[in-house]
Parts: C-alpha cells; sequence; structure tokens
C-alpha cells in the first residue's frame, strides 16, 4: 500500500504544471488611493508569487500571490507606521494578503481574466482580475489593474471610514514577471 502511495505521489508530481519563479526585480504591486483627491501611490516591497501558465490553455492556470503587509511602503516611516495599525492593515494581526485563482479565461487578444479570491484583513472576496500578458524574451508578464472598494476589507475603520478624506476606492497595479515555462 506505501508503494502504491508513493508511486502515485510521483506521478502527480511529475504531471503536475510547473510553476515559474518570479523574477522580484521586474516585479511590482502598488495600490493606489486618493486622499482629499490627491493620488497617494504605496508600493508593497516584499511579495511572492506562484504562476502556472500557458496562454494556449488559459484554463489549466494557476497562480498565488502572497503579499507581506508590513512592506507596505508609501515613502514616509510615520505614515508606514500608521498603515499598520488595527485601523488600517492590522499587520500584526493580518500579515499576508492573498489572491488565489480559480479560474483564469481568454478576455481577447493577449488578454484574461483571473478570477479568485482576494483575502486583506482575513476577509476573503471573489475578484476578477483583468490581466495583460506577454512575452518578453525568457520571461512571461502578467500586467493589471484590479479595482477594490477599502471599506470592503475594512481597510480604514473607525474615523477613517469617511470617504471624504481617504477615498473608497482603490487601485492595486501589478506586475507579475516570471520565466517562461
Amino acid at each position: 500500500m506505501k508503494r502504491i502511495a508513493i508511486t502515485l505521489a510521483l506521478g502527480a508530481a511529475l504531471f503536475a504544471p510547473a510553476l515559474a519563479q518570479v523574477d522580484a526585480a521586474k516585479s511590482s504591486v502598488i495600490a493606489v488611493s486618493k486622499q482629499m483627491g490627491v493620488p497617494v501611490e504605496g508600493k508593497f516591497r516584499r511579495f511572492s508569487a506562484q504562476v502556472s501558465f500557458d496562454p494556449a490553455k488559459p484554463s489549466d492556470g494557476k497562480a498565488s500571490i502572497e503579499i507581506d503587509i508590513a512592506s507596505f511602503d508609501l515613502g514616509d516611516a510615520d505614515f508606514n507606521r500608521e498603515t499598520a495599525k488595527k485601523e488600517w492593515f492590522d499587520a500584526a494581526k493580518y500579515p499576508k494578503a492573498t489572491f488565489v485563482t480559480s479560474a483564469i479565461r481568454p478576455a481577447g487578444a493577449g488578454r484574461f481574466e483571473a478570477a479568485g479570491k482576494l483575502t486583506i484583513k482575513g476577509k476573503p472576496l471573489d475578484v476578477v482580475a483583468p490581466v495583460a500578458f506577454k512575452a518578453e524574451g525568457s520571461q512571461q508578464v502578467f500586467e493589471g489593474v484590479l479595482p477594490i472598494k477599502r471599506l470592503q476589507f475594512n481597510i480604514g475603520e473607525g474615523e477613517w471610514k469617511d470617504t471624504s478624506t481617504v477615498a473608497d476606492d482603490v487601485q492595486i497595479k501589478f506586475r507579475i514577471v516570471t520565466a517562461k515555462k
């Protein structure tokens, strides 16, 4: 019985799609919000992604992204400390945000829709991220902008729920670059 289980596990590993390595130096995840009508951009300095994608077979693709919330950088140490607090990201209690695909569908030439669960502050929501895909040499590039509502994830609690100061709309801009498989 043990030999059969090992054989099945090895067989599954051989036929499982390979996950591509992310080129962190060329990849980014940025959140753009508006404070009193002025765009404010913050970059997540640490994140990881696992991607398996063949543009000829998008439905076989999968991706997951894990973001280190404490790495959010608005360019000022005081602002960074503020956004890590309970009222905003509550980084101590919820150190990671994740996106895991459930389906990838074609949406036109070089464009796809990645449906999945986005979890921020422990709250999972179904989202569909529009993704532009292109091959660049030996790499695959996935880019897009995912609009979200910050209050759906309880980002900005207490007095910060007031959207006249910080807008509810947030754009998550992503660029994920991987080795081509």
